[in-house]
């Protein structure tokens, strides 16, 4: 059974995909949600990994190392995060897991400015950094040559589109 792994920015939409797949599919499918395992304050991860991104690349392993004997139970996994390719790929090799692959998980800047302001009431979320990291996601995703799913798909079609993955 495969592993399907959403990344993307935060506001782009996977949360909303991936409880999308989750509520219609959740009897199949296993959901792991990266915010809700834990993420620190910035200073911890610095204090504690030296960077914000040694702090990611050691989260995604510790994350993705209980997936693999889901996979030998014949499950299906979903898992929604926000680390760079390069990490949850090491991440996904150390954990033994053959079978997956990435989604990018996108939307414009001015979308994703709208869902962190105002739907998602967090506009210190909304800055340059936000959208630098983002504009890094998708350079990234070109170079792995993995498949952006945009705001322009209904909630519906990013569903299914993960679905369809999920079940290759």
């Amino acid at each position: 059974m495969p592993v399907v792994i959403f990344t993307g920015a935060s506001g782009a939409g996977k949360t909303t995909i991936a409880e999308a797949v989750e509520r219609l599919h959740g009897q199949e499918i296993d959901v792991f949600y990266q915010d809700r395992i834990g993420v620190p304050p910035v200073e911890e991860m610095v204090d504690q990994f030296g960077s914000v991104e040694g702090w990611q690349r050691e989260a995604v392993f510790e994350w993705m190392a209980p997936l693999s004997p889901l996979l030998t139970k014949g499950r299906s996994v979903l898992f929604e995060d926000q680390a760079r390719f390069s990490f949850l790929a090491e991440a996904a090799e150390r954990a033994g897991i053959g079978s997956h692959s990435f989604l990018l998980i996108d939307c414009d800047d001015e979308a994703r400015a709208r869902r962190l302001s105002i739907d998602r009431g967090q506009p210190e979320l909304a800055n340059p950094d936000m959208m630098n990291w983002a504009a890094f996601l998708r350079h990234e995703a070109a170079a792995y040559g993995c498949e952006i799913l945009t705001s322009n798909l209904t909630l519906e079609q990013g569903a299914e589109r993960a679905l369809c993955e999920l079940r290759r």
